[in-house]
This record gives structure tokens, sequence and C-alpha cells, in this order.
């Protein structure tokens, strides 16, 4: 491969917003194995957050999927491809990343902190009503007002 087209698919791959219209591949290989990527991201994705059940799943799927991609980038990096693998390659690194993008936006439940945070919140409210309604409700300073 020349190194203009190199550049290229590098330029391809680096691009803000290289990811828009993007499909994510049906299947890809990861680390020898191979998975069935879209059926996966769907799954997840259609929960809209992620149980912590399935939390240390996904998170080493976008681990594995991370390593991949930059195996893929460095193949182009270090032109061990011709340009047609480059091309292959970009489009490949392309469907990871959107990939990526999808898993990365899901929110983790973690259920037992939520309600610990939504309890303290419980607390602080009723904290403040009964001393509004005891009259003890008192400025940064001290003061009783």
């Amino acid at each position: 491969m020349k190194e203009f087209e190199r550049k290229q698919l590098l330029e391809r791959v680096n691009r803000e917003g290289a990811t828009v219209g993007a499909d994510i591949p049906e299947t890809i290989t990861v680390q020898g194995e191979e998975i069935n990527l879209r059926r996966f991201v769907f799954e997840i994705k259609r929960r809209d957050t992620i149980p912590s059940g399935e939390r240390e799943r996904v998170d080493r799927a976008k681990k594995n999927l991370r390593r991949e991609r930059l195996q893929r980038l460095r193949r182009i990096e270090n032109n061990e491809v011709s340009y047609e693998e480059g091309r292959a390659l970009v489009e490949s690194i392309i469907g990871i990343d959107r990939a990526l993008n999808a898993l990365d936006q899901l929110r983790p439940v973690d259920l037992e902190q939520e309600a610990k945070v939504q309890q303290a919140a419980d607390q602080k409210r009723w904290m403040k009503f009964l001393k509004q309604a005891l009259g003890n409700e008192s400025d940064n300073k001290g003061i009783r007002r």
C-alpha cells in the first residue's frame, strides 16, 4: 500500500463523526472467537440500562472490542496489509466504534446505591421539614431565625 493511501485510511478511522450512519457489524471475530456483535449490542441496548448481572459481561465485551480495534488499527499503521485489506479493516474499525458508542451510552443500574441515595434525600427533606415546623431553621452562621 502506498503511503498516501495508508494516510487516507487512517484519516477515515480518526475522522470526527466517522460512525454517523455506520452499521454495527452482524458478526465480528475478536480474539479468534466469532461474536454476533449486532445481536449482542441490540440485546443489551434494548434494556436502556445495564443490569448489575450483565455489567461484567458488557465491560468484558467493551474491553475486548477496544483491544481488537487497536490491533486492526495497528495493522494499518504498520502497513501490514494491502490497500483493499486496509479498506475492509477501516470499515470493521468504524463498526466496532459504532458498537462501542452504543454500549458506552448505557447507564449502569446499581439499585442498592440508588436506594441509598434516595433514602438520604428523603431523610434530608424530612429533617428540613421538621426544622421548619419547629421553628429551628438557622442560616449558615448558626443564628436562629
